[in-house]
């Protein structure tokens, strides 16, 4: 398999398994009773991370599942070549999703219901997936089609997302486990016969979970750090005066108490290790951009949509233009929350931002 080359971010990470990446339904011990399952997706981040963790739960002998990928014909096919082939003839005895974007939760119904398995989520990650899976009103395709038009993009574009956002959830997410265990910040919760401390990051998405083991300095980080992209942060027409870019950034100050040498287990890309080498650059990163529309808001009032260009310096699909503006809405939201510029909607109903003056 051939590997893209290491950006210069990147290279200042460790990876302590080299260029390994595990075969198609093939797991990779990387740690004690923890193994590395790589599923592909269908998008331009064309892979996620699953972690099989040998456990006892319940008196039933078998493996925790962190995160599932998407429900297609594809990866349920390679789910059941990694349940013939990989689980040692044990069954799943729970299932935990970091978070409810569809490549995380997306056959956690599945699983569970094939194995009489509990699912284990936040409050908000679960409520929050069940809406989206019945595609209730304010969280289908003519809101979106709204919340894009009112950030000023062409209509063609509204028009597209309007037809690709009525049941595209649902699609890829069929059903959501009917019913759940909470997981909740700061608990500790016992995997495998280790303490994993639960780490709740805002942001990426309502309420999403992370795991930290001190004992053995690993880290199951899910979506909130990955080694080669930072992670989406972006504003949704299901809560369109959020704020995620604060509160990602903040979020990612819960990490610097894990200890520096923390293997780190992310949902996307590698194993690594220099997490608050990391840590710095996504701060960096996000600064950085908050810099530069800030200064491009004060020249002249910038909608998300003109936002977008300047951020990503790159054209997009449909599926990569909602999240390219949702990012860019989110840091002229972090500006506008921080005082730092005004938020306006304009005679033809498109919201701006313009730098607010020192003075």
């Amino acid at each position: 398999m051939q590997r893209t080359a290491l950006n210069p971010l990147e290279s200042q990470l460790d990876y302590p398994f080299g260029e390994q990446l595990p075969e198609p339904a093939k797991r990779v011990e990387v740690a004690p009773g923890i193994y590395w399952i790589r599923m592909p997706l269908p998008f331009a981040l064309d892979h996620i991370n699953i972690w099989l963790l040998r456990d006892c739960f319940e008196g039933r002998e078998g493996w925790t599942v962190v995160d599932c990928g998407i429900s297609d014909k594809v990866i349920r096919g390679l789910w059941e070549r990694v349940i013939a082939d990989q689980l040692d003839g044990l069954p799943v005895v729970r299932v935990v999703c970091t978070h409810t974007h569809p490549d995380h939760v997306g056959l956690a119904a599945m699983l569970t219901e094939r194995f009489s398995a509990p699912l284990w989520m936040t409050l908000g990650e679960y409520a929050f997936g069940r809406v989206l899976a019945a595609t209730m009103p304010g969280a289908n395709g003519d809101s979106a089609a709204a919340h894009f038009r009112r950030h000023g993009m062409e209509q063609s574009f509204v028009d597209a997302v309007r037809n690709r956002n009525q049941g595209y959830f649902a699609s890829l997410v069929p059903s959501m486990p009917l019913s759940f265990t909470r997981i909740i910040g700061g608990e500790d919760i016992h995997i495998g016969g280790r303490r994993w401390q639960v780490v709740i990051g805002l942001g990426h998405s309502p309420e999403h979970a992370s795991f930290y083991c001190e004992e053995d300095r690993l880290l199951i980080a899910g979506d909130m750090v990955l080694p080669r992209i930072s992670t989406n942060v972006s504003v949704w027409d299901i809560e369109p005066l959020s704020n995620p870019v604060q509160w990602f950034l903040d979020s990612l100050r819960k990490f610097q108490r894990c200890a520096k040498e923390t293997l780190v287990l992310p949902s996307h890309g590698r194993p690594f290790r220099r997490l608050h080498v990391r840590l710095r650059q996504l701060d960096d990163h996000h600064q950085e951009r908050l810099s530069m529309l800030l200064s491009a808001c004060g020249e002249s009032p910038v909608s998300a949509a003109q936002a977008v260009p300047l951020m990503f310096n790159r054209t997009f699909d449909t599926h990569q233009m909602t999240f390219a503006l949702g990012e860019a809405l989110a840091h002229l939201h972090a500006l506008w929350y921080a005082g730092e510029a005004s938020r306006t909607v304009g005679r033809d109903e498109v919201v701006r931002f313009a730098a607010v003056s020192a003075s």
